[in-house]
């Protein structure tokens, strides 16, 4: 619950024992608290839906309504109010059931003045991190999400435009980058927020269809056209039909698909595995690949005319070891997303675990992120995720210093050369405290030079 800074906080004592409401008036008064009490659930649920309250004191026994009735329906009113059980001795049992409706915690009588006071403290901290995490959530929707992708990396940002112009067209769009950099859902992207956005989305991964089967999966086929050919069957490019064809690892398309593929996108028109004739589709599509198609074009795997064909239009998303600044945002948004499936109440990342996260390559980009966060979720047993449950080969790099590393798979020197000059670069800034002109002389180059470099390379 928001309060001006300086404001107090209200709290709700609900007791049928009159001299304990008034002690703990008297107690909650001394520690700077607003108090006001009801003797019972019901008087305690009318006093809720008039006022707002910071936090709720409810014994579990007492007349007209008891604490776990008043609880399921101050929940069920969506009451603001963090709800703190008083539990008598033998009705901690109860008292725990109580948390498992939604209470946040519970206090055994008779209890201390500080007991109380340490019990609302740390009430206090998990409703200021959750709204801090609220806030952080805000931000990300507002200024760095788009369709699903959250990024404030200057690339990224030019990509979120290159896709606001493209929806609406229908040319071929080739999204290219690493495993787990998001293609698909730039392809979302694309689709959800273009005209056909009400027609379907259909995706098929192009390497994880036998080869002998992919045709009829992506043209359909009729009924006796093949051994198991019982039926009809409409393929993905009909039930693609008014929207949008995601054609994933397109660089796995075996080679005579791929003259189809081209003959279907020139004429707009498919013909069923063992039919006659032709059918004409309004289909959309995407391709996305994680390899090189020029080098697949120069080792005759791939058709060049096909290749022309698709990249009519291409985005080229930047692996996570290139947008380091956007991992704090998308722990933030994955911390939220499992702590809504699993029910954890994990609201932050503890510092040396958030410096792990930001000093590892991730060779696995943002799957690889996602899938630690949420191992790290279902480990963790407290409100803030820990560097221990996070998996071995990160905790390393809480205290290591990230060099540049060049994927396995690649031979370029251009990219050694630009992942050794940004990482320069970002020591050179560390050191000099983002002091640009101290640290071009660190660098030995010079302070235009410096700029020029940190535009290119999206550091600015």
């Amino acid at each position: 619950m928001n309060r001006k800074p300086g404001e107090k906080q209200r709290i709700l004592v609900v007791d049928d024992e009159e001299n304990l409401r008034h002690m703990l008036q008297l107690m909650l008064q001394k520690q700077g608290y607003l108090v006001d009490q009801a003797a019972h659930g019901a008087a305690a649920l009318q006093m809720a839906s008039q006022g707002s309250y910071d936090f709720i004191l409810c014994d579990i026994q007492m007349p007209v309504m008891d604490g776990a009735d008043f609880l399921k329906e101050a929940v069920a009113a969506g009451t603001s109010g963090t709800i703190i059980m008083m539990s008598a001795y033998g009705t901690v049992d109860t008292a725990i059931e109580c948390m498992k409706l939604g209470a946040y915690d519970y206090i055994s009588k008779p209890f201390k003045s500080d007991e109380i006071a340490l019990v609302l403290k740390k009430a206090e901290e998990r409703e200021r991190l959750k709204s801090e995490n609220r806030r952080l959530k805000d931000e990300i929707g507002k200024e760095y999400s788009f369709a699903s992708i959250i990024s404030k990396n200057p690339r990224m940002q030019e990509i979120f435009s290159l896709v606001r112009k493209v929806c609406d067209f229908k040319t071929t769009v080739l999204v290219l980058g690493e495993s787990g950099t998001g293609k698909e859902l730039v392809a979302r992207a694309i689709h959800y927020n273009s005209r056909r956005k009400n027609a379907p989305f259909v995706a098929v991964n192009c390497g994880a269809i036998p080869e002998n089967l992919l045709e009829s999966e992506l043209f359909g086929h009729v009924r006796g056209a093949f051994t198991d050919a019982s039926a009809d069957k409409a393929g993905l490019f009909e039930q693609a039909d008014g929207g949008t064809l995601l054609l994933d690892e397109i660089g796995e398309l075996p080679l005579p698909l791929q003259v189809k593929l081209l003959r279907v996108l020139q004429e707009e028109e498919i013909r069923r595995v063992g039919a006659s004739a032709s059918k004409k589709v309004d289909v959309r599509v995407i391709s996305a690949t994680s390899k090189d198609l020029e080098l697949e074009v120069a080792g005759a795997r791939f058709r060049e005319d096909l290749y022309f064909r698709l990249n009519v239009f291409s985005i080229n998303l930047p692996p996570l070891r290139e947008r380091m600044e956007d991992i704090p945002l998308l722990v933030t948004h994955f911390l939220g997303k499992y702590d809504e499936k699993y029910d954890k109440r994990v609201v932050r990342c503890a510092p040396d675990a958030l410096k792990a996260l930001m000093n590892y390559r991730w060779p696995g980009n943002i799957r690889e992120l996602e899938n630690c966060i949420e191992r790290g979720m279902v480990l963790c047993e407290g409100e803030t995720m820990e560097l221990g449950c996070l998996p071995e080969k990160l905790r390393g790099a809480a205290t290591g210093d990230r060099g540049p590393v060049v994927p396995p798979d690649s031979l370029s020197l251009k990219l050694a050369e630009e992942l050794l000059e940004k990482d320069f670069i970002r020591r050179a800034l560390e050191k000099t405290g983002g002091n640009r002109t101290h640290a071009a002389r660190l660098l030995e180059i010079s302070h235009r030079a410096l700029l020029y470099k940190l535009k290119d390379y999206g550091m600015e």
